[in-house]
């Protein structure tokens, strides 16, 4: 008897897939398109993936084959409107329940408001309002990303947690202190911590289901009344929960 014949082959399922190199590269290739300010050229992009110009060159070609990039008249390459469909879909029930109340914050407050979702080691913004009529309002894109441990949204999120629940899932992350009296205020605020000179309070979204996000406006006056605008976030926070219950 073969001694070995009881000894079953892994099945496919048990042997981890690599990952995906061209896919990896192309992903990165949005990510550096969206967090630029600016277009960028192809030598550009390339030296930011690190890799060859013709392998760069096939990478942008895919993109621009389903419309996540285009090129300017220059050859310059930025986010394409492909991007917008994907995002659409991307926590559509909340970017569908937040949005009035970002409009009636941005505009309450004259002050930019926007829906920040939990993203492992980052707070990524998922969508954002402008106030109207107002040329001093801060600029806080969809993408936008931050240290989960710095600023409002981070400290809010940490808030729905108790200390001993975050070490288990906050992926190495440290509990915020501000956490605790976040927790009991219903929303958090934070200064200087993620752009020097401005400011921001949050207050926490439970999502059924999902990952908790945070409702928060960002700004830099300091006569600003921020427990007037905690708890307008707080009962944001608590309409857009009873839309997502």
């Amino acid at each position: 008897m073969n001694p070995r014949s009881d000894v079953h082959p892994p099945t496919e399922a048990a042997i981890p897939a690599p990952p995906s190199q061209t896919l990896s590269r192309g992903i990165r290739a949005l990510e550096i398109l969206a967090a630029a300010d600016r277009p960028l050229s192809i030598a550009e992009l390339t030296q930011a993936l690190g890799v060859h110009r013709s392998v760069a060159y096939r990478i942008l070609r895919t993109l621009e084959d389903h419309s996540l990039l285009v090129r300017d008249d220059s050859g310059r390459v930025q986010p394409g409107p492909g991007l917008a469909v994907l995002a659409s879909g991307v926590s559509r029930n909340l970017q569908t329940a937040a949005l009035p109340e970002l409009t009636q914050l941005a505009n309450t407050f004259h002050m930019t408001a926007f829906v920040a979702v939990w993203d492992h080691q980052e707070c990524v913004t998922l969508v954002t309002v402008e106030p109207r009529h107002s040329g001093a309002a801060l600029a806080q894109h969809p993408g936008s990303r931050h240290p989960v441990s710095t600023g409002a949204p981070g400290i809010a999120i940490q808030s729905t947690m108790t200390e001993e629940h975050w070490q288990q899932v906050g992926s190495g992350n440290p509990y915020r202190p501000e956490a605790h009296e976040a927790r009991h205020l219903g929303y958090a605020t934070s200064h200087d911590e993620v752009i020097a000179g401005l400011s921001s309070i949050a207050a926490p979204i439970q999502v059924p289901g999902g990952r908790p996000a945070a409702i928060a406006v960002v700004y830099i006056r300091s006569d600003q009344d921020a427990d007037a605008v905690g708890k307008a976030l707080a009962a944001s926070a608590a309409r857009i929960e009873s839309q997502l219950a």
